[in-house]
């Protein structure tokens, strides 16, 4: 867990003006650093970019910001020390004026809204695609309970990966500590098609702002 994370990063990512946001694409389990920035593109996103490899090494190229043991119900403590890694990975890298925006997958949505619930003053538009919440408390939960933010949340109604307990731990949390949008995408499964895709681009115009999200 130690180990400084690896990363991808879009092409304009080193520039000489310091950015105010940058965005942070969070894989699921058992894929890399590799998968969810070929997104961008579908997203208009004129953000620079990095997408990072969770720290839990699985094998044939695959990894995990954490163990699975019960499904939907995380270790905290795993869970934490990831998203300590996280922190890490973004105080050696993005200038401490710059916001972070991310956009997780699976656990990799579930480590966004851990960005959210740890840092809250740091974070903008958070987008939680087929992921979850933990059901620990978290440092910022009082302060998120107190100014609601915004923060995206998308799923399939197919969704048989994340456990219903999951779900409705997150149904309950989120809307008492965000500005919830929902979206339930009717016949997707455990993924992300079209028309999440253009909410998502739609949430982040709307949230981050032009010309951090080119028009559709």
């Amino acid at each position: 867990m130690n180990t400084p994370l690896r990363d991808v990063r879009s092409q304009n990512w080193s520039t000489d003006a310091v950015p105010y946001a940058v965005a942070l694409f969070l894989h699921g389990f058992g894929s890399n650093e590799h998968d969810l920035g070929s997104l961008a593109p579908a997203l208009g996103l004129n953000l620079p970019w990095a997408s990072l490899r969770a720290p839990v090494e699985l094998g044939n190229g695959g990894a995990a910001w954490f163990s699975i043991i019960t499904p939907g119900n995380p270790e905290a403590g795993a869970v934490e020390k990831a998203t300590e890694s996280i922190w890490a990975w973004v105080d050696a890298n993005v200038e401490p004026g710059t916001l972070i925006v991310p956009i997780g997958f699976s656990q990799g949505g579930l480590m966004a809204s851990q960005l959210l619930r740890t840092r809250p003053e740091r974070v903008l538009a958070p987008v939680v695609l087929g992921g979850f919440v933990l059901g620990a408390p978290q440092p910022g939960d009082q302060t998120l309970r107190a100014g609601r933010p915004t923060l995206f949340w998308g799923r399939g109604s197919d969704d048989r990966v994340i456990a219903p307990m999951a779900i409705t731990r997150s149904s309950e949390y989120l809307p008492q500590h965000t500005s919830l949008i929902e979206r339930v995408y009717p016949g997707l499964a455990h993924g992300i098609n079209a028309p999440m895709l253009d909410d998502v681009r739609d949430f982040l115009a709307t949230e981050v702002g032009s010309p951090a999200v080119a028009s559709a």
